[in-house]
């Protein structure tokens, strides 16, 4: 008679799974750990350079054809204000009231993109792209997405709402080699920051996107199509 076997291939098979997926989640803690970011420091210290920016310091370093970094960090307070209603109404209308991720839009998102039968919206909130934009690559992943609710909330438990609006505003990609909204607005339109009037800001909101292509600069026709939604949403919270 064959000897009984007391552990069936599947079984063993399932075990191994286990337990590759619990080294997968302590190494992921592990990174997680070693790049979490120092919270009180960010609260109020300098604004700093973003992954984003430092990514493309390190391109242009190897391709050194690519347009110089501009890069211009400036507090909130020498921001005009309807730079700030410009990119919320944009990006983000419900800004000042979600807890991180908004669920209504991603909701919304989602039935859109059943009925387009693509994936034609996001529905990434200003602190996702802040999270993004800080702390992590450009380069994709399928852990990125995780990455990014994490970080997110809790920057949305350390932060207060206009520092993370500060933040973005400084770190926001609006051109080629070109950073935040104190040097898009000199580069574009040879002011600063704080002397923004209403088109002007609109023109910038518009330009988030997709900053490469659709700019002042280009004037596309996309473009032009997003600074007009833009302008009646803006209208319609005067």
């Amino acid at each position: 008679m064959p000897a009984t076997r007391t552990s069936t291939p599947p079984r063993r098979r399932w075990r191994l799974l286990w337990r590759l997926l619990l080294l997968a989640i302590l190494l992921d803690l592990l990174w997680l750990a070693l790049i979490w970011p120092d919270w009180e420091g960010l609260a109020a210290g300098p604004l700093p350079k973003s992954a984003y920016i430092l990514n493309y310091e390190q391109q242009q370093a190897e391709d050194p054809a690519l347009p110089p970094l501009d890069w211009r960090p400036v507090p909130i307070d020498r921001i005009a204000p309807v730079m700030l209603k410009a990119v919320v109404v944009a990006e983000d209308a419900r800004f000042w009231q979600h807890p991180g991720v908004d669920l209504a839009a991603l909701r919304e998102a989602m039935r859109a993109n059943w009925e387009a039968k693509r994936m034609a919206y996001g529905a990434s909130t200003l602190s996702q792209q802040t999270a993004r934009n800080l702390f992590l690559s450009p380069a994709r992943n399928p852990l990125r997405k995780w990455h990014e609710l994490v970080l997110t909330l809790a920057m949305e438990q350390q932060l207060e709402k206009r520092r993370i609006l500060e933040l973005y505003l400084n770190a926001a990609e609006l051109g080629p080699g070109l950073f935040g909204v104190e040097a898009a607005a000199r580069r574009y339109f040879g002011v600063s920051a704080a002397r923004l009037n209403r088109s002007q800001a609109v023109a910038l909101a518009a330009t988030l996107p997709s900053p490469a292509r659709h700019n002042p600069a280009t004037a596309t026709a996309q473009f032009q199509r997003r600074v007009n939604k833009i302008s009646r949403h803006l209208a319609l919270r005067q």
